[in-house]
Formats: structure tokens, sequence, C-alpha cells
């Protein structure tokens, strides 16, 4: 299974394109930040990764405000066939509550 849940903020998006089959795509950077447990000890965690939407969902993604924290799900895929670079592939998001 491949599947990722992940509470972050966009730090950075692009206009939205389109694909040569008409579909949109929004592109993102995502910034995540926690303390997370690890064997019985605290471990701080920050990283940034690269996200994409696709479909209907993308202009919704890019009408997120930069740095609100939202709760993101999706899968991670190569960014392209010969790449060896992982890409969040954004499918729901919602605001944290």
């Amino acid at each position: 299974m491949n599947q990722l849940k992940l509470v972050a903020s966009l730090v950075e998006k692009s206009v939205l394109r389109y694909t040569p089959a008409g579909i949109p795509i929004a592109s993102a950077s995502l910034v995540h930040d926690s303390k997370q447990d690890q064997a019985g000890k605290e471990r701080q965690v920050e990283f940034e990764i690269a996200a994409i939407a696709a479909g209907e969902i993308s202009k919704r993604f890019l009408d997120i405000e930069l740095g609100v924290s939202m709760i993101f799900t999706g899968f991670l895929a190569r960014k392209n066939r010969n790449s060896k670079s992982l890409v969040f592939h954004v499918t729901d998001f919602q605001r944290i509550e």
C-alpha cells in the first residue's frame, strides 16, 4: 500500500499548468515540522517535500494560503519515469480543526 497522510503547510506554489491531455496540474512545496517518538526517544522531524495535485483538486490546492497548516492525503511516486526523486501526489486535503 502506498498512502501518505501528512500535516504540513505550503511554502511555495506555482501557477496552474495543463498536461497535453488537458489535465490541470498544481505544483507546490510543503514543509512539515513535528516531534516523533523513535525508540523511546523524542525526535524533532523537519523536511520539505515537492507536491502536486492533478485534476479538479488542483485549483483548490493552489487556493491554500501559504503558511497555513493542513492535513494532506495522497501517495508517493517518482518525479518521472527515469528519476529517483519522489513527489507527494496530493489527492485530498483539509484544514486542521
